[in-house]
């Protein structure tokens, strides 16, 4: 339309391509030669092969529980159809708790209520992901869990589910923390689809220990944004933050969009976001040397008290009275 100058758009991938090249036969020519039938400024944030990798550390039972929920958030958030829901979690082969980890992962899938796999297409999608490997496990009605050989030639690196299918992926090493984080960013940046958002878990005392060079490590991650013991995905309501793929697709190659959104401070080219959480909550924060923590975030699965908290963070934002703060904490605390 004559009236439109620009174009931004979320989704996926093949949706982008159906708007900029068409559909039918010729689209996929039209493609390869890059002749868009829109070719309008177009912007877009988009999904992708989400991953979470897990830095290997001496991790307490309830950390182990803590995190186990945090990851199981990270990819059944609205019932895993979310952009920045996390589809690979990494973990290192070398790791002692490893495995305890993977089962507190299982019982936090085994625990949910059955949620509709509501998306189209997603039943299809879920059948789809789980042919090939002998092992998966299904939790409820949808839930899925799939242990995928990080050498495999798998659609699990490449194309987005867009469900509630978890992959679990194990690299080689572990012993030399460093060099396993270092080759965990490789594996993310070179083998996963997309570059929406990556989240990294790892304990206050390896953080500590490995100084500069985890650092380093968050720096050389190419991803819009990067949850440092939070999901990704909280940094879309950080409005200040720019929210969009890491610079540098094209068109004809898409992946997770180009462009950003929110970005309230206006930055020219932002490249990344990074958003630090707290390993644990409060109390148990403060004696690991966190600063103060809520008792368990508002978005985990787990929070019981999630849907009257927010019933009771909206009629406060609709009607802002101081005297409905108290039953607002009173709820958060519960949870």
């Amino acid at each position: 339309h004559p009236e439109v100058d620009t174009i931004h758009m979320t989704g996926s991938a093949d949706t982008f391509d159906a708007i900029v090249f068409g559909t039918g036969p010729e689209a996929a020519a039209r493609k390869r030669r890059d002749e868009p039938v829109v070719d309008k400024p177009f912007s877009s944030e988009l999904g992708g092969v989400t991953p979470c990798v897990v830095v290997p550390g001496d991790w307490s039972e309830p950390d182990l529980d803590f995190q186990a929920e945090r990851i199981v958030t990270t990819k059944m958030h609205n019932s895993g159809f979310n952009c920045i829901g996390t589809q690979v979690l990494v973990v290192p082969e070398a790791w002692p708790q490893r495995e305890a980890l993977l089962a507190a992962v299982r019982r936090v899938l085994a625990s949910l209520p059955d949620r509709p796999a509501y998306y189209p297409g997603a039943e299809a999608r879920i059948e789809a992901a789980a042919s090939g490997h002998d092992h998966a496990e299904r939790f409820g009605e949808a839930r899925t869990l799939i242990e995928v050989d990080a050498e495999a030639d798998d659609a699990a690196f490449t194309e987005e589910v867009f469900g509630p299918v978890l992959y679990v992926t194990t690299l080689p090493g572990g012993e030399d923390v460093g060099a396993w984080l270092d080759a965990a960013v490789d594996f993310c940046n070179d083998r996963l689809a997309g570059t929406l958002g990556a989240t990294v878990l790892a304990h206050p005392r390896t953080r500590r220990r490995l100084g500069d060079r985890f650092e380093d490590a968050i720096a050389r991650l190419r991803y819009g944004t990067v949850g440092v013991n939070i999901w990704a995905g909280a940094g879309f309501f950080t409005p200040q933050a720019a929210w969009g793929a890491f610079p540098g697709h094209v068109r004809t190659d898409i992946q997770s969009g180009t462009g950003t959104v929110h970005n309230a401070f206006l930055f020219d080219r932002p490249q990344k976001t990074v958003v630090t959480g707290f390993w644990a909550p409060f109390p148990r924060s403060v004696l690991l040397g966190e600063r103060h923590a809520a008792p368990q975030p508002l978005w985990f699965v787990t929070n019981e008290t999630a849907a009257e908290t927010g019933r009771r963070v909206t009629e406060f934002a609709a009607d802002p009275n101081p005297l409905k703060l108290p039953g607002v904490l009173a709820s958060a605390l519960r949870g």
